[in-house]
């Protein structure tokens, strides 16, 4: 006896079923091909601990590295409130507390997941560097404050160290030809080693040091001054040195001093003080800093009254006695203070305090330097009611603008041997390629190198059109099952 049509029907149905599922397993086995997905995302958090202030930096990279190096950009920024951790030597614990709503802040923005295995590290510049010189007890109290602090975090703490100037120069360098893409750029869908360019310049002024660092035209023959990194499979050599009491704040205090010293009375006429500007400001506090030499003649407990004379000449006169220039005389290659130098050489980026002062004074835009020149002079020249006026909210370190521009000059010009022929290659500039330029993005690059890395997640997948095949028989298979199911339960015979 043959089959009944619903046996018919009901085999055909489960042939379809079955044939389409086959077909689906052999496109989804057969025809994958092995694809990468992308790696995990690492996070590094950086502390800059400053003379004046401290700042936080989370950056970030995929877990995967390009030649030995993880492509870091930076995923926060946090300005911590209050002075530099320097000046809490009477008080330690203070200068981990003051760390804690941007460690906050940080954490929160980093995933749960990750917090174990996100290195933190803390950086102190030459603020600490001074106060290890004056009391390396108190510098170690601050250190283990924070240390302390920062190790009770979900993070990994990988330490806080005293930074040495070369450090700060070197790692100032590795930010700024990153963030132009000097060391690797992004094309056709991939990184790549850019081909050799002309590497970029550093020049950072502090509030207690300044550092230089540059790729010289020729050898570096002081191997003091020489830093070597291997970052994304090639190799750098630089030079950089730092000038400890050469920054922002301690020029000033040294200047202030040493017009003072040269005073008979307790009254200083400054030539880089505005004409009009008057203030009574207490000596003692000046010669807590280790850049200040006491003379015996000087009475350090009593006040000194400053009158400003609005002399931008003077005001030059005075800043070059900070400097030693004499103990470069018949030397080729050197800067100030003694300090071997080659020639600088190439396009430069100012930041730090040199930007502030210059963006103060609109002088940002690359303008010549007889411009600048012209018009830091002006600026001196205003008598201090005037300046006053113009500049409402801005008393904190509205005196100081004069001589810190003057300053500059001095350093750029007679310092670092900049002339007129080589002034346009300097750009003072805050951020490039909308990072923060200093020295704490050099460092988690450098970092990096220590972090382990991931290889990337490999899955096997199909082609569109492959996959929209096996759509199609998933399909079929699932009809046939059904209309299988639907034939034997619903289907009745006479």
């Amino acid at each position: 006896m043959g089959l009944s049509w619903k046996e018919r029907v009901f085999l055909a149905l489960l042939g379809v079923a079955a044939a389409s599922g086959l077909t689906m397993l052999i496109l989804i086995l057969v025809k994958a091909t092995s694809v990468f997905l992308p790696a995990d995302t690492k996070f590094g958090i950086v502390f800059d601990a400053g003379s004046s202030h401290t700042s936080l930096f989370v950056y970030q990279w995929p877990a995967n590295k390009e030649k030995d190096t993880g492509v870091v950009s930076q995923a926060l920024t946090c300005q911590i409130e209050g002075p530099g951790i320097s000046s809490y030597a009477s008080d330690p614990t203070q200068a981990g507390e003051s760390l804690k709503s941007c460690l906050e802040e940080a954490v929160a923005l980093i995933p749960q997941t990750q917090h174990q295995e996100t290195p933190t590290f803390l950086g102190a510049t030459a603020g600490m560097r001074l106060l290890s010189q004056k009391n390396s007890s108190q510098a170690r109290d601050i250190l283990a404050a924070v240390s302390q602090t920062l190790s009770k975090s979900p993070v990994d703490f990988w330490g806080a160290k005293i930074l040495d100037g070369q450090d700060e120069g070197a790692f100032g360098w590795i930010t700024i030809n990153y963030v132009l893409g000097m060391f690797l750029k992004y094309s056709s869908g991939q990184w790549i080693l850019p081909e050799e360019g002309m590497l970029v310049g550093a020049l950072d002024l502090g509030g207690a040091s300044t550092q230089i660092s540059f790729v010289p035209r020729g050898p570096i023959l002081d191997e003091s001054t020489q830093a070597t990194f291997r970052l994304y499979g090639a190799n750098y050599t630089v030079y950089t040195h730092s000038y400890l009491c050469f920054g922002r704040d301690q020029v000033l205090r040294r200047l202030l001093v040493e017009l003072a010293q040269n005073s008979s009375v307790a009254r200083v006429r400054h030539p880089c003080y505005h004409s009009g500007y008057q203030a009574t400001v207490p000596l003692a506090p000046l010669y807590e800093s280790p850049c200040i030499h006491t003379k015996d003649s000087l009475n350090i407990t009593q006040n000194l009254t400053v009158e400003g004379l609005g002399n931008p000449g003077n005001c030059v006169a005075a800043l070059r006695s900070l400097f030693n220039f004499s103990s470069c005389k018949g030397q080729a290659d050197c800067a100030f203070n003694g300090v071997y130098q080659p020639p600088v050489h190439g396009q430069f980026y100012a930041f730090s305090n040199f930007y502030y002062t210059f963006h103060f004074l609109n002088l940002t835009s690359r303008q010549p330097l007889n411009i600048v020149n012209d018009t830091v002079w002006k600026f001196c020249q205003k008598p201090w009611k005037l300046v006053e006026a113009s500049y409402p909210g801005q008393e904190r370190w509205l005196r100081d603008y004069c001589a810190s521009g003057l300053y500059i000059l001095v350093l750029l010009l007679e310092g670092y041997g900049f002339s007129e022929e080589t002034w346009p290659n300097i750009q003072f500039q805050k951020q490039a390629s909308g990072v923060d330029i200093g020295w704490t993005l050099g460092f988690m690059l450098n970092l990096t190198g220590m972090v382990p890395a991931e290889a990337l997640t490999e899955w096997r997948a199909q082609s569109y059109s492959i996959w929209m095949a096996a759509v199609v028989f998933a399909v079929l298979t699932l009809v046939g099952v059904l209309g299988a199911a639907a034939v034997q339960l619903f289907w009745t015979e006479d």
